[in-house]
């Protein structure tokens, strides 16, 4: 045992002793290279530099026994980790002597961080295409539409857009200055069809006086953009008295229809032109219809009336057999004596709408000789297969009499088919030609 602690001894002296451990040899071992740290998947790296031999490990460790063992560095607990950005100063215990502490960084928040985060890069399909802006046909509801149709919804009251469209048809909107509604009224069968509504009997429930009751759609009337039509034939209707001339008693109107009171006539001539043997009437009862529309014309034109839509559709007759001009949808009121539109049926149209060329008054006279025509024949003098056809024989009045029609019926025709205009026969010499008087007995 002596021996073996001599030896130990002997060596001892007998070996150089190392150098002691000093503050450079403390330097260069926190500039070593550092020894991993794992903190989830990002590393830190820390270690220490090796003693020349492992039997100084004792004497080391004696020596520098107040520095904190860097190869189980502290553990950091989960708040100071909550922000990966802010990486943990893993060298503030090492001594004050040998590390020079960087100054510490206030960690920001990651909702504040002024570097913008990158763009992670998409592969291209079709869920992240960026789809391309529709043009919309129709703009959009304007705010003030909106707040209209909402002030509509809680006040019951109707929007703007239906006052106008009233006011636009001459429609009146206060309840006070509509005498009737549909409640007025018993309805009876439908007497006609037309374009935007139907016409039906009907019985005032008070008075029960039997009337004819034209119930026209409001969608129609708005979508063929003829709401100006309506609105003239009510003025002009309303205001006329003549014993040939339909009457209307009044109107009224609910959020989807208009209904005009009518005076009732039972008959329609063109009905009761097809029912006759030829399809033709005989001279005396044509020249006694011919006479009466005659002087229905001529006192709508001493108001500045033009009716422009004469035809066996629009002329009634009364359960006495009197005549009637109804359905004033294409008259207009004007001072001025031309007017443009093109209006009416085709086998009725004059030369100057036809050719697009301002006209007046006369295009009714030309209406009265075509009629003429019709009821003494069975047929319109410019029929034909083709509207071109039709367009070509009114440009040039081309018409064909039958043999049946008589001199002096086929003298008063060809003054009223005239293609000028002004050389057209005035309606108040129409009712002093030889045919009229001899057929009516003036």
């Amino acid at each position: 045992m002596s021996s073996y602690a001599l030896k130990s001894k002997e060596n001892r002296i007998q070996r150089p002793r190392p150098p002691p451990v000093t503050a450079a040899a403390s330097n260069v071992a926190s500039s070593a290279p550092r020894r991993t740290v794992g903190f989830g998947t990002t590393t830190n790296t820390v270690t220490v530099a090796k003693p020349i031999g492992a039997q100084y490990r004792r004497s080391v460790s004696t020596t520098i026994n107040k520095t904190p063992d860097l190869l189980h560095p502290p553990k950091f607990g989960g708040q100071q980790l909550s922000n990966r950005s802010c990486k943990p100063d893993i060298t503030k215990n090492l001594p004050s002597k040998t590390v020079q502490k960087p100054p510490s960084q206030p960690c920001e928040p990651v909702a504040q961080s002024r570097v913008p985060p990158k763009e992670i890069f998409k592969i291209p399909t079709v869920a992240n295409i960026p789809k391309k802006a529709t043009q919309v046909a129709n703009p959009p509801t304007t705010v003030n539409q909106l707040q209209n149709n909402l002030k509509a919804a809680t006040l019951d009251e109707k929007p703007s857009t239906d006052q106008q469209n009233n006011k636009n048809m001459g429609l009146t909107d206060k309840k006070n200055e509509m005498k009737w509604t549909l409640e007025n009224f018993d309805i009876g069968k439908a007497l006609g069809k037309g374009k935007f509504g139907n016409v039906y009997l009907a019985r005032e429930k008070s008075s029960g006086f039997i009337v004819a009751l034209k119930v026209l759609f409001k969608t129609q009337i708005l979508k063929a953009n003829v709401e100006h039509q309506l609105k003239r034939e009510i003025e002009i209707q309303t205001h006329l008295r003549h014993p040939n001339i339909v009457r209307m008693f009044g109107y009224f109107h609910d959020d989807a229809r208009v209904y005009m009171i009518l005076e009732y006539a039972p008959k329609q001539l063109y009905k009761e032109l097809q029912a006759q043997e030829n399809q033709r009437f005989s001279e005396d009862r044509a020249a006694f219809y011919i006479k009466q529309l005659t002087e229905a014309l001529i006192y709508c034109h001493d108001k500045n009336i033009i009716h422009r839509d004469i035809k066996p559709e629009n002329l009634l007759l009364t359960k006495g057999g009197d005549l009637k001009i109804a359905d004033f949808g294409w008259s207009v009121h004007t001072r001025d004596s031309k007017r443009m539109t093109l209006c009416g049926t085709l086998d009725y149209l004059p030369p100057e709408m036809v050719s697009g060329n301002s006209h007046d008054k006369s295009v009714d006279v030309w209406s009265v000789g075509v009629l003429l025509y019709e009821i003494l024949v069975g047929k319109p003098p410019f029929e034909a297969s083709t509207y071109e056809e039709t367009y070509k024989r009114i440009l040039n009045a081309q018409y064909i009499f039958p043999q049946h029609v008589a001199p002096l019926a086929r003298d008063l025709i060809s003054r009223l088919l005239r293609v000028k205009p002004e050389t057209r026969l005035p309606l108040k010499d129409l009712l002093l030609h030889d045919w009229i008087k001899i057929h009516t007995n003036l």
